[in-house]
């Protein structure tokens, strides 16, 4: 019996894809940092917890398909304090960002039309299109250029009759970049000129160092009917494991479309929602210490990478990823290298091949992306780790 076209032409994810061999250097009792993934080891909000436990429903049962109301005024409130404003019309609650992603591209493409997202990208972005079956355009981008966009003229001949929408992600998982004032507002005439919807992945809003900040295309009103925001409170909250997210947009018209999707799923968990509506009150003072954390550990990162010979980087503004080019043939056979046959004090690290964050095969094959969400402390062990398994590597 046959499996569907759609499934075979999927991919694994790149970022999970070694955890059999992170499973097999356990099991020889080695002890592996984890830069793979974005999985924050910081403390969820208690205010999350406390309301599970408060929680004392008799019945738990189906939220509202656009979502509790205690959550969506809860991001209302939210996204008020950013000066963008909106309406329970003008949002959705959804199984984490990820389904919020789904809604976006179901709802503005059509098969076989092209959705233009700069490269290296999230992984998962290309599972969402074949799913939806609509194609990837890439913007390619360059580690030489901090991953920036390219110019206006380049981006213009990405473009064809098949192109419905731009999807963005700032700060961007995988590279850290922040698009400035000006290529966000360049995007914003391309979809003017173009008549394209804009997709703006903001879930890592709050992680902005260096004194920089975020532009959102939702700040420039001449777009704002054609600007669909996704949102999590995965990152922001160290809460992934919720799977809360978000849709919204100023144009109710797709919004309501988004509706038929959301009634077709049922609803969000009702308990998550509940509990992640409480998260609004989480002091300023948490994000505060987050960013300095996390500022502190890209440092610490940055710094000992850039003491390896031959290792290519550039400091990441934003997220907690960066992309890093290795003096190597191949990433994945050296990362697979790394697990199965290197250790440094009982002690191996996992990271994630970037081949798998790019579109257009052939690149990203020397990089890999790395994720500074584990202490100071194993960041200094793993980037020591790094030097002596390049130095093996290379020997044999």
């Amino acid at each position: 019996m046959k499996l569907s076209n759609r499934i075979n032409e999927m991919k694994f994810s790149p970022i999970r894809k070694l955890s059999p061999y992170a499973q097999t250097a356990r099991k020889k009792g080695l002890k592996v940092l984890g830069l793979n993934i974005g999985q924050p080891d910081i403390e969820t909000p208690p205010q999350f917890m406390e309301t599970v436990k408060k929680f004392d429903d008799k019945v738990l049962k189906y939220s509202e398909s656009r979502g509790e109301a205690v959550l969506v005024e809860s991001f209302i409130r939210y996204y008020k304090d950013y000066g963008i404003e909106f309406t329970e019309e003008n949002l959705i609650i959804t199984n984490g960002g990820s389904e919020a992603l789904q809604f976006a591209l179901f709802s503005l493409l059509n098969p076989d039309e092209e959705v233009l997202i700069p490269e290296p990208f999230y992984t998962n972005y290309s599972s969402f299109t074949d799913i939806a079956g609509c194609k990837v355009r890439p913007i390619t981008t360059y580690g030489d250029d901090g991953f920036h966009l390219p110019k206006m003229e380049t981006m213009e001949s990405l473009i064809t009759e098949k192109t419905r929408a731009i999807l963005i992600s700032s700060p961007s998982n995988p590279t850290g970049t922040i698009y400035s004032k000006d290529e966000i507002r360049m995007l914003a005439d391309l979809c003017l000129k173009y008549d394209l919807y804009l997709i703006s992945d903001e879930v890592y809003r709050e992680f902005v160092y260096d004194g920089l900040e975020v532009h959102s295309p939702m700040d420039i009103p001449e777009i704002e009917d054609r600007v669909v925001l996704i949102d999590s409170i995965s990152k922001r909250y160290s809460a992934c494991g919720a799977r809360i997210g978000l849709v919204a947009s100023r144009n109710k018209t797709i919004i309501q479309a988004m509706m038929k999707l959301a009634q077709s799923r049922l609803c969000a968990p009702t308990l998550e929602q509940v509990a992640a509506a409480a998260l609004y009150e989480t002091p300023k003072s948490y994000f505060e210490a987050v960013k300095k954390e996390y500022q502190e550990r890209r440092d610490i990162l940055f710094e000992g990478i850039s003491k390896i010979p031959h290792v290519k980087v550039k400091k990441p503004t934003g997220a907690f990823y960066m992309m890093i080019e290795l003096p190597i043939d191949n990433a994945e056979d050296f990362c697979m290298w790394i697990l199965e046959k290197f250790s440094y004090k009982n002690t191996t690290i996992m990271m994630a091949p970037a081949e798998g964050f790019y579109f257009t095969k052939g690149l990203g094959v020397k990089e890999v992306r790395l994720s500074y969400c584990i202490n100071q402390e194993d960041l200094t062990l793993a980037v020591e780790i790094l030097k002596l398994a390049l130095e093996e590597y290379n020997r044999a």
